[in-house]
């Protein structure tokens, strides 16, 4: 092999030899060093189900549940011990004052009860029907199901008094339908008539318990929005009922 021969092999090794150690070198300056303080010491407990559903329901009210047996006797007792007929329910589109009838005793105390407890600031207007009436006292919510599970399942008993018909205002209790021969209604649900001319095609089937004096532009300003096919509004409309006196 000559001379020059030589050389040359030489320095191709020499070049490829180069070439394998700026890879490696490569390699090493890319490699990234993550600091031993951004390591945490143990992955901290995920709460189960069990223990968010326990969570939740210690942070809702103490609320003595009542059986149907027990519910007159019950809101007779608290009707005496908290008089109170003056609410106001309040909406982002503005304020509805309703005052409640002494002579519908049952339907009023548990009116009152609820507010109290905070039940209806759980829930919406959930229901509007054009020129008609809006509804209120449910929710999709979770925490208006668990308030209701605490509160009881039980229906009050029809307070129809002369007089008091579904004129403009009118403030009554909704009621389920099915079986319920009595007219007796659901504690949670209320409306209020919207209608022009008043509502007295359901007169002496729903109870009314009291009327709004101030803010029947609300009520309109409710009833006008727009809904889906099943009267709920497109739009939450959430309340907040606060006992005035």
């Amino acid at each position: 092999m000559s001379f020059y021969k030589f050389s040359y092999l030489a320095l191709i090794v020499v070049v490829l030899l180069s070439g394998c150690e700026d890879k490696q070198t490569q390699k090493k300056g890319n490699t990234k060093t993550v600091s031993k303080d951004l390591i945490p010491d143990s992955i901290p407990d995920v709460e189960t189900i069990a223990e968010r559903r326990a969570r939740f329901e210690a942070e809702l009210p103490d609320v003595e549940k009542i059986e149907q047996e027990q519910l007159i006797p019950f809101l007779t007792a608290y009707g005496k011990d908290n008089p109170e007929n003056r609410v106001v329910i309040k909406t982002d589109l503005g304020d509805i004052y309703v005052t409640l009838f002494n002579d519908t005793p049952l339907h009023r105390a548990n009116f009152i009860r609820l507010a109290k407890l905070g039940y209806f600031d759980t829930t919406f207007f959930h229901r509007v029907s054009p020129n008609f009436v809006i509804q209120g006292g449910n929710s999709d919510r979770t925490d208006t199901a668990k308030m209701r599970g605490k509160v009881g399942s039980f229906l009050i008993p029809s307070e129809f008094k002369a007089g008091y018909s579904h004129i403009r205002g009118a403030f009554a209790a909704a009621k389920y339908s099915e079986q319920n021969v009595s007219k007796a209604s659901s504690p949670f649900e209320f409306y209020i008539v919207q209608k022009k001319n008043g509502a007295h095609h359901i007169d002496n089937d729903h109870t009314v318990f009291g009327r709004v004096t101030k803010g029947m532009d609300v009520v309109d300003k409710i009833n006008a929005v727009e809904t889906d096919d099943s009267e709920w509004p497109l739009r939450n409309i959430p309340i907040t009922v606060e006992v005035l006196d």
